[in-house]
């Protein structure tokens, strides 16, 4: 199988998968979930066997149809959008065998249309991560979009519905009334909307155009979540746990930071963009999103929206990062996205397994339950000090990297806002912590143990994950570091 032909495999092999998933829900769950587990492997085997041809220099690409002329869907398979790719298909396996513990322990509803549409959002997941270019990336972002609609809406209550459409009005209304006409300006200007090395708008738009632009970009991907466009993520924590960390680390956010990260480097060119005056808001507002989520998610109270405020600021992270201009901060800006992935899906899992063993979703109810749950906590605490950037966690090895390249820029704001944001982020976890572990049980609170035994596996797995990417995050560093080799 060529590479170019494995391409087209790994984006139509979910799609397969969920019509095979669908037939064996009417035959029983066991099967389903076989079913899921096959096409979960095969996938990383698939999009996985692609990472030894890239790191030979080479670059496939594949165009499936041409729409109109100048106008194709195509994928390439380069070194950010492998990362991105690598990691959901990886984190898909790991979801998977969460969500089967999840889900029976929960006695949830409509498990067969679940995790169907969780193979659909891992196709337009892998087909955002190789998208040749903005056309494309646009299909595959909206296909994204309406494909984790019927996941945020499964419990089908009234409250869930009203989150729900704020989920898909936020998004939707984003990337149609800013995103496409985004596109839409550069394709006319540039005559084409190829991801390209160095990028493709140079000499092409004025100094205020340029801001306009990127401004047209950034707040049009609303999956970002940069401020203001932020409030479809804690409404979508309505969505059951698996779901939320689909969101959170799997797909939806990390598709959004990644579209930003992508267009910057390949449409706009790191050095054509920040050599302009008109750009230099992006490295504020993300600033500015990191301070103020951080401050929001110390007034929560509910353990997942506490997570989803957390979220948007580690977001913003990676925004900032890109914005510094300067190679270890490049870098840092695609560890970030892993580290923040292993880190973030523990401790949703984390909250999830809490919810199914005691019914408990408020942080004061967590009151010396360590004792109860030690292997779901001890991920808990884990995944806490990775987003606070401790090592030997993964956090600390991204944050590492972005703070040096903001030292190397002598970029004042960056390094201001990494050490205020580390410190909020301590602020909200630790207490947390600190109640689960030397705090003593709330009275009245009833007898239980641990989650199902493939819902604490799963979020072991995680944090193992995030530990050992403190050590052996060579692999990543070299993809990332092939993306810089291609700035210079």
């Amino acid at each position: 199988m060529t590479p170019e032909t494995t391409i087209l495999v790994a984006i139509s092999l979910p799609l397969v998968g969920a019509l095979a998933i669908a037939l064996a829900g009417r035959i029983g769950p066991n099967i389903r979930e076989a079913a899921t587990a096959i096409t979960s492997v095969s996938l990383i085997w698939v999009v996985w066997g692609l990472i030894s041809t890239l790191m030979e220099g080479k670059r496939p690409s594949i165009e499936v149809s041409e729409v109109m002329p100048g106008l194709s869907i195509a994928f390439t398979v380069e070194p950010l959008g492998m990362l991105f790719a690598a990691l959901a298909s990886g984190l898909w396996l790991i979801n998977s065998i969460y969500s089967v513990g999840y889900m029976r322990g929960n006695k949830e509803k409509n498990q067969t249309r679940f995790f169907v549409c969780f193979a659909l959002a891992l196709s337009a997941t892998v087909g955002v991560a190789f998208a040749g270019n903005l056309f494309t990336l646009f299909l595959c972002y909206e296909l994204l979009t309406l494909s984790t609609y019927p996941l945020v809406t499964h419990k089908g209550d009234a409250a869930t519905i009203r989150s729900a459409r704020i989920y898909l009005g936020v998004l939707l209304s984003t990337s149609i009334g800013l995103f496409l006409p985004a596109i839409i300006w550069t394709y006319t200007v540039a005559g084409t909307g190829d991801f390209t090395a160095g990028g493709i708008l140079a000499g092409k738009l004025n100094d205020p155009e340029i801001g306009l632009l990127l401004a047209l970009f950034v707040f049009g991907i609303g999956k970002a979540a940069v401020m203001p466009m932020h409030k479809w993520l804690p409404a979508a924590m309505v969505a059951p746990t698996p779901v939320s960390a689909l969101l959170h680390a799997v797909a939806v956010v990390k598709s959004g930071v990644f579209a930003i990260t992508k267009i910057i480097i390949y449409i706009f060119g790191i050095e054509y963009l920040f050599e302009s005056p008109s750009s230099e808001w992006l490295l504020y507002i993300a600033a500015f999103t990191i301070i103020v989520a951080s401050l929001v998610a110390l007034r929560q109270t509910n353990i997942k929206r506490l997570l989803a405020y957390s979220t948007i600021a580690q977001l913003s992270y990676v925004v900032m990062a890109t914005a510094i201009l300067k190679p270890l901060a490049e870098v840092g800006a695609a560890l970030h996205m892993v580290a923040h992935a292993f880190g973030k899906i523990t401790l949703f899992f984390a909250a999830g397994a809490i919810y199914v063993a005691s019914k408990k979703t408020e942080i004061h109810q967590l009151r010396g339950i360590g004792r109860r749950m030690p292997w779901t906590m001890t991920a808990f605490t884990i995944g806490a000090l990775s987003m606070i950037g401790v090592p030997p966690t993964a956090g600390f090895v991204s944050k590492w990297y972005i703070l040096a390249g903001a030292f190397e820029a002598n970029n004042l704001v960056a390094v201001f806002t990494i050490i205020a944001s580390t410190l909020l982020n301590a602020a909200y976890f630790l207490p947390i912590l600190y109640l689960v572990w030397f705090e003593r049980e709330n009275e009245g609170d009833k007898e239980h143990g641990e989650a199902p035994f493939l819902a604490v596996l799963a979020l072991t797995l995680t944090a193992i994950l995030t530990l050992a990417f403190f050590l052996f995050n060579g692999p990543v560093i070299e993809l990332a570091s092939q993306v810089v080799k291609g700035l210079s």
